[in-house]
């Protein structure tokens, strides 16, 4: 059985039981309302990221209606994680600051509730950054986000990665992605042709995008971003980080399909990304269509059948 027919058999697994919808809380209108709140608050998003990619991070999330704050200094962002709304933590380009700025600012976060996303960039190929990553994924990310081969390799599992490529396919870190999410409490976000979002419980699928994010550097870290300032909006909306998370995916999604067909190319592509980002509605989140909803126990099955 090809994975494709695992994700249909998934999807109807979902229509014709209503297993998920009916043994969980999450509904699509909810990414709607999470958008909604976002752009109500405005959330003040600090990000300790890849310094590649800093600018992107920093306009994609003013494009969804947040507030992004590039603090990492040692000497301020222990001080500036304390205000912030939501806090993004990504390794992707690690230096002597950083290793001890981020280890301080995921303790603050977790030990006053900032919601944070963990983004880690090349887990398992490098013992420098896989020590920091076990580290600090005991504070509690509210969000784990990476690539399947991140995901696996995290867990503790052998991943085929190669830098910051995955090797993997998102349903081959179904397993990985409910280990991290039981141990850590955490929501897990597998990125791919379609992403694989886990709470542990729940197993929400979001297919779509572009193949021409992959042509440009930054959409990884900038949905990191972006996750985190929907988890701040989620939070404030009395909403589950699930719903964060998934709200994240359906709108980069979303927005690189419509980018892609506006652009010529990924020099173009980049603008038009920012701009459908910009332009997204509530309406365009809550599109039942755009998820596919099992139990994870439910989806493991699937999986294992295939």
């Amino acid at each position: 059985m090809s994975l494709h027919t695992t994700d249909t058999n998934l999807a109807e697994s979902a229509r014709t039981t209503g297993t998920a919808r009916a043994d969980t809380s999450f509904k699509p209108r909810q990414l709607g309302e999470a958008l909604a709140s976002l752009r109500a608050t405005n959330p003040l998003t600090q990000c300790i990221t890849n310094e590649v990619t800093t600018n992107f991070v920093a306009n994609a999330i003013l494009a969804i209606g947040g507030s992004p704050a590039m603090a990492a200094d040692p000497g301020e962002a222990d001080d500036f994680v304390r205000v912030a709304s939501a806090l993004l933590i990504n390794v992707g380009t690690l230096s002597t600051d950083k290793r001890v700025t981020i280890p301080i600012t995921a303790k603050i976060a977790d030990e006053i509730g900032t919601p944070w996303v963990l983004d880690p960039v090349a887990v398992g190929g490098l013992q420098a950054r896989t020590r920091l990553v076990n580290f600090i994924v005991d504070f509690h990310p509210t969000i784990i986000r990476g690539n399947a081969s991140e995901i696996i390799a995290l867990s503790g599992g052998v991943s085929a990665g190669k830098g910051v490529d995955s090797g993997d396919d998102p349903i081959a870190a179904l397993p990985a992605a409910l280990t991290l999410a039981k141990t850590h409490g955490s929501v897990v976000a597998v990125s791919g042709p379609t992403d694989l979002i886990t709470d542990g419980t729940t197993v929400v699928r979001t297919p779509g995008g572009s193949v021409l994010s992959t042509r440009i550097t930054g959409t990884g870290c900038s949905l990191g971003g972006v996750t985190a300032a929907f988890a701040a909006a989620a939070a404030t909306a009395s909403l589950s980080p699930l719903v964060a998370a998934v709200a994240a995916s359906v709108a980069y999604n979303v927005a690189a399909e419509r980018a892609e067909k506006a652009s010529q190319g990924p020099g173009t592509y980049q603008p038009h990304f920012l701009d459908a980002l910009y332009a997204l509605t509530p309406g365009d989140l809550a599109d039942a269509a755009r998820c596919s909803v099992t139990t994870a126990e439910t989806a493991v099955k699937l999986v294992k059948e295939a």
